[in-house]
């Protein structure tokens, strides 16, 4: 289990997007991919099926202990191009 917590924007985010603590968890322990990025932070990103396979993305900053959520998303750029 993924020990995490929520930037103050990434809390308004997912309240605001209607995005469920359980979709945020199971993206974080089992995504179908993880992009590195520059700035240090991993992307983690999963399809949701109660949401018409839309993909959630969740950006973390692993460096913090927990590990600190900075912002997540509903990618609608990826629908096209993941299986």
């Amino acid at each position: 289990m993924v020990d995490f917590e929520f930037s103050e924007h990434a809390e308004n985010m997912r309240e605001e997007r209607g995005i469920l603590l359980e979709w945020v968890r199971l993206t974080l322990e089992d995504p179908v991919k993880t992009e590195q990025k520059g700035d240090g932070t991993v992307h983690y990103i999963r399809p949701i099926e109660e949401c018409g396979e839309k993909y959630l993305r969740v950006v973390v900053n692993p460096d913090t202990v927990p590990w600190r959520i900075v912002t997540l998303f509903f990618d609608r750029r990826l629908k096209r191009r993941l299986p």
